[in-house]
C-alpha cells in the first residue's frame, strides 16, 4: 500500500485503541500505589521467575510502586508519541514487554486456571491483556513506518 492510499484512511480505531491502552495503564500505574492492589498483585509477582526476586530487595509496597510508575511513564510515552514517532516506538516495545510480561502470569501463577462446568478457563482479566499487546505492537508498526518516512 502506498503512502498516499495510507492517508486517505481514518486513525480512528488506532486513535481509539491506544487511548484505551494509555487509560488502562495510568489507571493501574495509579492504583498500584494503593495498598490493596500492592496486596492484589503480589502472588502474580512473587510467582515469576523475572520478578519475584524484587521482594527479596523491596517492601509490597515499593515493588507494586515501582511497577505502577513504569506503567505511568509508558502511558506518558505513548501519548506523547501521537506527535513524536520515536518516543511511540520505543513506548510500544516497553508496553509490549509490559503486556507479554502480564501474560505470562498465566503459566506462573499458580491457580490463573480453573474448571468452571468442565471448561478449562483462565483468570480472564489477564487476557484483556492479549488485545492490549495487539495495539502496542501497532504502535511500533506505525511508528517505524513513520520514521522511515520521515
Amino acid at each position: 500500500m502506498t503512502s498516499n492510499a495510507t492517508s486517505n484512511h481514518t486513525n480512528y480505531g488506532y486513535l481509539l485503541g491506544t487511548s484505551g491502552v494509555i487509560l488502562v495503564l495510568l489507571w493501574l500505574g495509579i492504583y498500584k500505589f494503593t495498598p490493596t492492589e500492592a496486596k492484589a498483585i503480589e502472588p502474580l509477582v512473587a510467582n515469576h521467575p523475572l520478578m519475584g526476586w524484587l521482594y527479596d530487595i523491596f517492601s509490597l509496597q515499593a515493588v507494586s510502586n515501582l511497577i505502577g510508575l513504569s506503567e505511568m511513564i509508558v502511558a506518558g510515552g505513548l501519548l506523547i508519541g501521537f506527535h513524536v514517532p520515536l518516543v511511540a516506538y520505543w513506548s510500544g516495545i516497553a508496553a509490549s514487554v509490559i503486556f507479554v510480561v502480564t501474560l505470562s502470569f498465566m503459566v506462573t501463577t499458580p491457580d490463573a486456571w480453573k474448571v468452571s462446568d468442565g471448561l478449562l478457563i483462565p483468570n480472564f482479566f489477564l487476557i484483556k491483556d492479549l488485545l492490549f499487546l495487539g495495539i502496542s505492537i501497532s504502535v511500533i508498526e506505525r511508528a517505524k513506518q513513520k520514521m522511515a518516512h520521515q
